[in-house]
């Protein structure tokens, strides 16, 4: 049972996407050389979604890439579409909030692992644009249906937790 990361810096100096066809891995390994060159890394990710549209680590570097850029918003849109491409390839539903322990095998590789990471970005996101009802939302189904927590939505929720005695974010 593999169970690679999504992301992890090789002694090649790769980065390893997981099990992605060689042509995507090209296009996303450009864009990491290009990182510096926005307009360039951009261009490289939007090309290996066109290349390979139900390619989740795609979804991942770009969300990845606007929330890095502090482009909240794209972060959050190119997450929910990549929340939608996991559940269709893992057969459940997409609407995060309509989920339960038992939709999916959520210990598995593959979508809903993509789809449990992404979830943890999500709220992320939602945090940071200062919406942390609905990060706390997202964290607490996190917590419902995978209560062992695999992928270290834990972190964020503490996070969250923590921002109780703040009176505000500038």
């Amino acid at each position: 049972m593999s169970d690679e990361p999504i992301e992890l810096r090789m002694s090649n100096g790769r980065m390893a996407f997981g099990d992605v066809p060689e042509q995507i891995d090209e296009l996303l390994q450009e864009a990491v050389k290009a990182r510096d060159v926005p307009e360039v890394c951009e261009s490289l990710l939007w090309e290996a979604h066109r290349k390979g549209p139900r390619v989740l680590p795609v979804f991942y570097a770009l969300y990845k890439f606007y929330f890095n850029r502090k482009k909240l918003g794209e972060a959050e849109r190119v997450a929910r579409i990549g929340l939608d491409a996991a559940a269709l390839q893992g057969g459940f539903q997409a609407d995060w909030s309509q989920l339960t322990a038992r939709s999916t095998d959520w210990t598995a590789a593959g979508p809903a692992r993509f789809f449990l990471f992404t979830m943890k970005a999500l709220a992320f996101i939602e945090l940071r644009r200062h919406n942390r009802d609905k990060a706390l939302a997202i964290l607490a189904k996190m917590a419902e249906i995978d209560p062992a927590d695999q992928v270290g939505y834990g972190t964020i929720a503490a996070l969250a937790r923590g921002l109780d005695g703040e009176g505000g974010a500038a």
